[in-house]
């Protein structure tokens, strides 16, 4: 009877092993996601906050924070060579 219960064990153990590895990973996803949005949102600001001596402003609306947040410092950029080109 101690052999079933080592066993049962083992199996609760792996099975938890494999449920918090299937979970982790878009905890790992919403957390790189969260740390780009707020670099990104960060270098839009220090973007406007520059870009005032130089008459040059990026509207912070929902799409740009949203591009920001999404692709962090290379969005910015993107967005900073968009307004400055168009």
């Amino acid at each position: 009877m101690g052999i079933e219960y080592v066993a049962y064990f083992l199996i609760a153990a792996a099975v938890l092993a494999v449920v918090v590895k299937l979970f982790s990973w878009p905890i790992k996803i919403l957390g790189k996601l969260m740390v780009n949005g707020v670099v990104g949102i960060i270098l839009l600001l220090l973007v406007n906050a520059v870009g005032q001596f130089f008459s040059f402003f990026v509207p912070i609306t929902w799409i740009t924070a949203l591009v920001a947040g999404v692709f962090g410092i290379p969005g910015v950029i993107v967005m900073v060579f968009c307004v400055y080109f168009s």
